[in-house]
């Protein structure tokens, strides 16, 4: 297939966002003249050493912790395999069970899986058909020998934003340790560890157009984190490895301009969030909003298309310039109905539908009104060449429907 349009239209920003030129522009000279290594007694690693903590202390005002509370990562999946593995390994001597929902980032899910090959337990939280969490559903899955509850702030696929700062409390309560997986919520609405009540969480800086390959845990003092990787010194002992202080800087600048244009940035991805959910439920027949409908990440729309595949969407609106995902990007590839979709009930056909587009700052009206002219007549295409749609139909003239 070739393409039919020059136009552009990038509506992908959850799998990848643009760096800012504020953020490329501080990063920078630690590609080139800054190179010392941090952790080096002399003037080239003093001034690594000082831009690192500058970006510490910028990824810790965005989320209203303290300095020393943050440990740099490479990604929000390192950051939430250190918290769970680090976490429940400190809790080790409370007990083995783990408890976490059942729309989880696979970056917690697999990991608790893998834990359980070492004896661990855990349990998975049911979600309602919005994937929105039930707060009583968690404290009854707790058990005497519970140690760690993980449950994510927002959902990347859905955008449903959970009720942590109602959960987490009850939780800690029990004498459980709370981790929330923050990665897609950061720097998109408002995040607070203090009014969140949590004991740690996640964040990436590819979410708030800061550099690919920088994330960052935040761990409450006094909370037990055991390291997993075995090396140096590096982050108080707790991720050895020399820091990628470029990535971390720019971390670090794109943190500082996520916490002054928060609002506006939501206030005005939000109404064009709205536009297009409401175009593309009065143009397209068929079509279920995935997610809660209001209480959700202010630049994120999702969707389950009927009778239709994902990946078929995806390659034909690629033809006409469009970028948009199918499920997470990290499912994308597999062609597999998501973990997230089936939890909120939807059956196995109607997941395999899914789409989601998600807005950045670059996103414009014109943009949206592009995607709904052009998306209608993808979808009808499609289903004339479905055999679902076929029946649907067939079975509908029949009066079966």
């Amino acid at each position: 297939m070739e393409k039919t349009t020059d136009r552009k239209v990038y509506l992908d920003y959850m799998a990848g966002a643009p760096v800012l030129p504020e953020v490329m522009e501080v990063m920078l000279p630690y590609l080139k003249e800054i190179y010392g290594n941090p952790q080096s007694i002399h003037a080239w690693g003093d001034q690594s050493r000082e831009a690192l903590e500058t970006a510490r202390d910028q990824v810790t005002a965005l989320i209203n912790g303290n300095s020393e509370e943050i440990i740099f990562t490479a990604s929000g999946t390192e950051s939430n395999n250190l918290a769970v593995k680090g976490l429940a390994q400190g809790q080790l001597n409370r007990g083995k069970h783990i408890v976490i929902s059942a729309i989880e980032h696979f970056s917690v899910l697999n990991t608790v899986r893998r834990l359980e090959k070492s004896g661990y337990e855990f349990s998975l939280v049911p979600v309602d058909k919005h994937g929105m969490i039930d707060p009583d559903e968690v404290i009854n899955s707790i058990r005497k020998d519970t140690i760690l509850v993980s449950i994510m702030h927002a959902n990347g696929e859905v955008g449903t934003i959970q009720p942590i700062a109602e959960i987490a409390p009850k939780v800690k309560e029990t004498g459980a340790v709370f981790h929330t997986d923050a990665v897609a919520s950061t720097g998109n609405i408002p995040v607070d560890v203090q009014e969140l009540q949590v004991d740690a969480l996640s964040l990436a800086g590819n979410q708030f157009y800061g550099p690919k390959g920088s994330g960052a845990l935040w761990v409450r003092k006094g909370v037990r984190l055991i390291p997993q990787t075995d090396g140096g010194i590096q982050e108080n002992g707790r991720r050895p490895g020399t820091e990628d202080v470029c990535a971390l800087v720019g971390l670090g600048k794109a943190a500082e301009i996520a916490k002054r244009e928060l609002t506006s940035r939501a206030a005005r991805l939000s109404q064009l969030r709205d536009y297009l959910i409401k175009g593309m439920m009065e143009k397209i027949d068929h079509v279920v909003l995935t997610g809660h409908p209001s209480r959700r990440l202010p630049h994120h729309a999702s969707f389950s298309v009927e009778f239709i595949e994902g990946e078929a969407m995806l390659m034909f609106m690629n033809l006409d310039g469009i970028a948009v995902s199918s499920g997470s990007a990290c499912t994308s590839k597999a062609l597999k109905a998501s973990h997230v979709l089936l939890a909120m009930g939807l059956p196995h056909e109607i997941a395999q539908g899914s789409l989601l587009l998600t807005l950045g700052l670059e996103t414009q009206k014109e943009d949206i009104d592009y995607v709904l002219e052009k998306f209608p007549p993808i979808v009808d295409r499609l289903r004339q060449m479905s055999p679902l749609y076929a029946k649907f139909i067939k079975e509908g003239k029949n009066g079966n429907q």
